[in-house]
């Protein structure tokens, strides 16, 4: 289990911001308090952390400009407050960053992004890309088109989705209070604040209750819970409050803030188990012994090229067996391809693949991330 100065010190974030914390309980964006956090982030990736910044807010700030002093409750205005806000949120992010010389992105999801598993790799390959370039994705629910999720949903969730989807080390959740405390601090003055916890103990949800915000739809129900989620891939999770000082170079150099919630297993052992027994097999690939070689004693990514025959019918991001040229299993993992197209990059190196097929989506056929030995 790492303590908060090896979590600290991790090179990949998710970092999610609540709506009344980024509209300033609903006056609009606080454009001050988002210069801060925006800095902080600049200074993370000046020592070289990777940023995906999760961000609520696109429906309250749609509120504010729209005159509307309390939140919608039809879908198709909740809709309309979103597209409107969404606006607002993207300019504020854009012109912020840009005074610190760096580039962001807008990426919008819904959680049928994430548990589609082409739309999957997808988004992570993309999210993947900007993170290499150096450029800060900004992350929202798609408000607009969601129906489900903006009824729903929470971008607690959201964020702690993307932690899974990234792999990240670490989530930190800003919101308006100093953590997870043992009981409600806003009737209890002696309420006490834990330091430290398991993601997915049901002790911690049942301190957390279920209340939420007006202009967000999680309380730090969601935040636990999210927790719990992020903890899957093997991420541990802060809850903080984002009105602390410095409050994210404070995590970054191991400071005591908010509450940690610790995952029950490091970072790949979960994800591992993950493939391991979450998806059924679609299909299998005969691989030839320099790839089993490859696979089992290297750890190495599976490349077209070691592949010598397809069996099966399966889609980019369902899951593949490999077996050696016995039929004895290998390993397992997420197709970058689908069958048919295998069939035509197999035994081919990865630089003719987009000469034969007329396009690339990755040079792997399954990247070692994705991929789980037998």
């Amino acid at each position: 289990m790492k303590g908060r100065v090896e979590l600290g010190a991790s090179k990949r974030w998710v970092v999610k911001i609540g709506s009344a914390l980024l509209t300033d309980e609903g006056r609009g964006l606080d454009r001050a308090a988002i210069a801060g956090w925006v800095e902080q982030i600049a200074r993370l990736r000046q020592a070289e952390r990777e940023v995906v910044l999760v961000s609520s807010g696109s429906v309250a700030e749609g509120m504010s400009r729209l005159g509307l002093s309390e939140r919608p409750r039809a879908v198709h205005e909740l809709q309309a407050a979103a597209a409107v806000g969404q606006m607002g949120l993207v300019q504020t992010y854009e012109s912020e960053f840009q005074r610190h010389g760096l580039h962001t992105a807008q990426v919008l999801l819904t959680h049928d992004d994430l548990s589609d598993r082409n739309r999957y790799l997808n988004a992570r390959s993309t999210i993947r890309t900007l993170l290499g370039l150096g450029v800060i994705p900004v992350v929202n629910e798609n408000d607009t088109v969601a129906v489900e999720e903006i009824r729903l949903g929470d971008n607690d969730t959201l964020g702690a989705l993307v932690a899974n989807l990234v792999e990240a080390d670490l989530l930190v959740i800003l919101t308006d209070q100093q953590g997870l405390f043992d009981s409600d601090p806003r009737r209890n003055p002696d309420a006490a604040l834990i330091e430290e916890g398991a993601a997915g103990d049901a002790a911690l949800e049942a301190m957390a209750g279920d209340s939420g915000g007006s202009l967000g739809r999680g309380g730090m129900q969601t935040k636990v819970l999210a927790a719990a989620r992020a903890a899957r891939s093997g991420a541990a999770t802060v809850i903080v409050s984002g009105r602390e000082e410095r409050v994210l170079l404070r995590v970054a150099a191991g400071e005591s803030v908010g509450t940690l919630l610790h995952p029950a297993q490091e970072l790949m052992a979960a994800r591992k188990q993950w493939l391991a027994g979450q998806l059924q097999v679609r299909g299998r690939v005969v691989l030839d012994t320099g790839a089993v070689r490859v696979l089992r004693e290297q750890g190495r990514s599976l490349l077209p090229v070691g592949i010598t025959a397809v069996e099966g019918r399966f889609m980019r991001g369902e899951l593949v067996e490999c077996v050696d040229n016995e039929g004895v299993g290998v390993a397992r993992g997420l197709a970058n391809y689908s069958a048919e197209e295998v069939n035509r990059i197999k035994r081919e190196p990865s630089d003719r693949i987009e000469q034969i097929l007329g396009y690339v989506d990755e040079p792997e056929f399954i990247h070692r991330d994705n991929l789980v030995l037998s």
